[in-house]
């Protein structure tokens, strides 16, 4: 029986709901939830997509960045992060590519990805941050590099995430400057409309820096969700270049996700 047959007979309707989600549950544990089995298993049908969004995106994340996801959620009231849970996993687990914006141009589209590993750290988000915002809580990942076609630079794609965004200092910055959405933008996560960061002139020399690139070499956006998406030019330093030291000294939350680490298989 093929596995998408085994999954459709899951959701066959002789068993209950709950049964169904039981047995969901302990067959994506076995797999330690790779992220690729469940993505096919939520285009088998409506059922398995719902109980997938309901649940098992949810479950899924948890298990795969732990800390991170704790991390948000404590910062989030009532524990609820905004978005949907398949928008967090695919900003997890996937690069977005890029596109030329009216503050970015590449001259060539960069297609998006699923990623084998990602670093996303809190220290780095930081510096995505102007100083009148560095207590907010934002996870960046590293910047996943594509090769650009008889360009000079390597394009790099990041992502990031807050948590608690309706009660952050950079959404209250945004309503304040009176920053409009931007048209013809959206987030590649969830859907939602977005706020251009360099429109609103809130894009710290601290986040060249942190990249690599130079300070009008990158561009990246927040929706109202609180997903970050972002590109920038990889600009190679000099070797007398040091990278800018961490706001705290250190980095201790740092939180790499995949499974496709360790002992986890990405097939």
């Amino acid at each position: 029986m093929s596995q998408r047959r085994r999954l459709e007979s899951i959701a066959e309707p002789s068993d209950s709901g709950i049964h169904k989600e039981i047995i969901l549950r302990s067959v994506f544990a076995s797999m330690e939830w790779n992220v690729q089995t469940l993505c096919q298993m939520s285009s088998v049908n409506q059922k398995l997509r719902a109980i997938a969004k309901r649940l098992l995106w949810r479950e899924m994340c948890i298990y795969r960045a732990p800390r991170m996801i704790a991390s948000l959620m404590d910062a989030a009231p009532n524990g609820r992060i905004l978005g949907e849970w398949d928008a967090i996993a695919k900003l997890l687990f996937f690069c977005c590519g890029c596109t030329s914006t009216r503050h970015f141009q590449t001259g060539q589209s960069s297609p998006g990805h699923f990623v084998k590993s990602t670093r996303f750290s809190k220290t780095s988000g930081r510096s995505f941050l102007v100083k009148r915002c560095r207590t907010d809580l934002l996870y960046v990942s590293d910047p996943c590099e594509h090769e650009i076609k008889d360009g000079c630079d390597d394009l790099g794609v990041f992502r990031g995430v807050f948590g608690g965004f309706m009660k952050s200092k950079t959404r209250a910055c945004l309503i304040m400057r009176q920053v409009e959405l931007e048209d013809g933008v959206r987030c590649p996560f969830c859907g939602a409309r977005v706020w251009s960061m360099t429109a609103a002139r809130l894009v710290p020399k601290s986040a060249a820096r942190r990249l690599g690139t130079v300070e009008n070499g990158l561009e990246y956006f927040v929706c109202v969700n609180g997903h970050l998406h972002g590109s920038c030019w990889l600009v190679p330093l000099s070797s007398d270049e040091d990278d800018e030291k961490d706001v705290d000294g250190d980095d201790e939350d740092n939180g790499r996700v995949g499974g496709f680490h360790g002992n986890r298989s990405a097939s």
